[in-house]
């Protein structure tokens, strides 16, 4: 689907290494400066006993990919990850709101994924002691320093990290904590969380620690830790370097994530390769008992973890993390799915909120917050696929593709008429993936445009199959089974198929991409075996100025979410990129980097100073077809994404 957008695109364009987090050790089930569930008495806070670094044994090595949605290509990361690397190896994010509850480095080589998942079976989520083992204003003056000078005593020990993430990432350390399952149960059952560290470059202007989240949910918050303080073959760095002198980088692989305890749902092959075409109606009875039968699985493998991997949970842990670091403020960089964690931690910790970025927004007030988004972004997919077109009508001297956006768009329409008769493992369902993928970014237009011309114009399939094919590995399923996870459990979803089938005709005469999101959400969280709520409501009272950025052609958090949530947290700050269609504005690639943006970024999280209103800035370059730039479309392959890789 599309959702999986809700991953940062300068993130989504890898593979994943995945692997098992190191044994963990137990740690006090107290409460740690954690928000009560509603309608529950406050539990004592008392101190959590240190927690050891994770064991430095083997890791398995799983060829993954971030975002979910067969397929999805993305963006050439700023330097090369190490052989089999990514952010989301399918042990994606987690969350889910215990209040309410019952209970996606760009390789060179593309990045495959399915979105489809496999054979139900294997518990993963391994839970400590008794209990089923499973898998303001905005402010112009600046604010004070979440945190400054020396650390506080943390009650974390970092040590080596897990080898999946010290190879690439060898500045980074790594430490475990154990949070409640049930923060309702605070001395219950608990769960193993992976944290990561960067330290900041320069102690001595050091004023806190700085937690990332690319979104996802599904991403990896210890590998992004990594990604924004290693440098380039360039020296270039996304955050600019007087950020990484004065913040420690804190990354957190949240509940049901990679080294956070990875849930699955089925097996690696449980969805058929290539998948149905997804607007057919003779294939909807099979694709409603496929995807019932995913639930299922979810249900069976993953047990009595199901209902807690929420926001609202993922919130709370991050809390946690925040109070072992010793840090009295919680300062946050949170991208896509991750603006909605960091809206749901102003939510239920205000007073804790130092200096907060969010970038590429979710809009967090329709009860049916991921079912909307998902609607959402098959029509901004389309107007950002019309960009898209132009810009190779602009360039047809060098695709040769049409002139004209009405004749590129034949020459795609043609393609993707072609591709519903499969061919080989990648028919329609797989194309469109694929093709959202490149919509995010405009880093792989030129690869993908290269590749379209070589079939449109000489019939030869090759590389286009190669760009768009899907993987079946087992971290691309931990990545769907935790997108499905927190996505079904925090959003409100109709029991009825025919709401879904009504919503996709209606929405399909004016986007290709309409029916198969809706087969990549709605149809997975119409019957998910355990209760959903609607999302938290966020009041945006209490807090300091937060700074917000977006595109105003992001198809994956479309603009409207980001005007929507910067009314309701109260004296934010906007920053709009014009004439640009990222998903990301700031910290984002060199090639897509926007000085200005990155400017007003870097001031406030050194100086806490926002900008005195909402401002708009130019949007970034689009991409010149260059002699140089266009090299051999086989060394430049699609990192795609999952089968759900439209949220984030």
């Amino acid at each position: 689907m599309y959702l999986p957008l809700l991953i940062f695109s300068k993130f989504r364009i890898a593979k994943v290494i995945g692997a098992a987090c190191a044994a963990a050790v137990f740690c006090s089930a107290a409460l740690l400066c954690t928000a009560p569930p509603r309608n529950s008495t406050p539990a004592p806070a008392s101190a959590a006993t240190p927690v050891s670094a994770p064991a430095t044994t083997p890791y398995r090595f799983i060829s993954v990919v971030p975002l979910c949605a067969s397929s999805l290509a993305a963006h050439r990361l700023r330097h090369p990850p190490p052989p089999k690397s990514s952010f989301f190896d399918g042990d994606g994010m987690v969350a889910a709101d215990m209040n309410r509850t019952a209970s996606a480095s760009v390789p060179r080589r593309r990045a495959r994924c399915v979105g489809t998942h496999s054979h139900l079976g294997v518990p993963h989520m391994r839970l400590r002691l008794p209990v089923v083992a499973v898998a303001t204003l905005a402010l112009i003056s600046p604010s004070v320093p979440a945190a400054a000078g020396t650390p506080a005593p943390s009650q974390l020990v970092f040590g080596a990290c897990p080898d999946d993430i010290a190879q690439p990432y060898p500045t980074l350390t790594c430490a475990t904590l154990q949070v409640p399952v049930d923060y309702r149960q605070p001395s219950g059952p608990t769960t193993s969380l992976l944290v990561s560290k960067h330290a900041a470059n320069n102690p001595a202007k050091r004023q806190g620690a700085l937690f990332v989240n690319p979104g996802g949910p599904g991403g990896s918050g210890v590998i992004t830790a990594g990604y924004y303080a290693t440098p380039d073959e360039s020296g270039f760095t996304a955050l600019d370097s007087a950020v990484l002198d004065a913040y420690d980088l804190i990354g957190v692989d949240p509940r049901g994530v990679r080294h956070s305890g990875a849930i699955s749902c089925a097996a690696p092959d449980y969805f058929p390769v290539p998948q149905p075409d997804p607007d057919a109606p003779a294939t909807r009875d099979a694709m409603w008992k496929l995807w019932d039968g995913y639930a299922d699985g979810c249900g069976a493998n993953v047990g009595a973890m199901l209902p807690h991997l929420g926001t609202d949970n993922a919130a709370r842990d991050m809390d946690r993390v925040r109070a072992a670091l010793g840090e009295p403020k919680l300062n946050y960089l949170g991208g896509s799915y991750g603006t909605y964690l960091g809206a749901v931690y102003t939510e239920f910790f205000p007073h804790r909120v130092g200096r907060m970025i969010l970038d590429a927004n979710v809009d967090p007030t329709p009860p049916d917050l991921f079912y909307q988004l998902a609607k959402d972004q098959s029509v901004a997919g389309q107007k950002r696929l019309d960009t898209y077109l132009a810009w190779m009508a602009e360039y047809d001297a060098v695709f040769h593709l049409g002139s004209t956006t009405r004749a590129v768009r034949a020459n795609w329409n043609k393609t993707l008429a072609d591709f519903r008769k499969p061919h080989g493992s990648v028919g329609a369902h797989e194309l469109l993936g694929a093709l959202f993928g490149v919509l995010v970014t405009e880093e792989i237009w030129i690869d993908f445009a290269q590749i379209l011309s070589t079939y449109v114009n000489d019939g030869d399939d090759t590389a286009l199959v190669e760009f768009a094919a899907p993987s079946t590995s087992a971290g691309t399923e931990r990545f769907n089974a935790i997108f499905s996870a927190v996505i079904c459990v925090d959003s409100k979803w109709s029991h009825s198929k025919a709401t879904y089938e009504r919503d996709s005709a209606r929405l399909a005469k004016v986007s290709q991409f309409a029916w198969d999101n809706m087969w990549i959400t709605g149809s997975v969280c119409r019957n998910w075996p355990v209760p959903n709520h609607a999302p938290i409501k966020i009041s945006g009272r209490g807090l300091p100025g937060i700074l917000m950025f977006n595109s105003v052609g992001d198809p994956a958090t479309p603009y409207a979410g980001a005007v929507k949530l910067h009314k309701v947290l109260r004296g934010s700050v906007l920053v709009t990129e014009r004439d640009a269609g990222a998903h990301g504005v700031f910290a984002s690639t060199q090639a897509t980097m926007n000085t200005a943006a990155n400017a007003i970024g870097t001031k406030y999280l050194l100086t806490g100073e926002l900008p005195p209103r909402d401002i708009s800035v130019p949007g970034h370059a689009l991409p010149v077809p260059t002699p140089a730039a266009l090299k051999a479309p086989s060394e430049k392959k699609s990192p795609a994404v999952g089968e759900r890789w439209r949220i984030s």
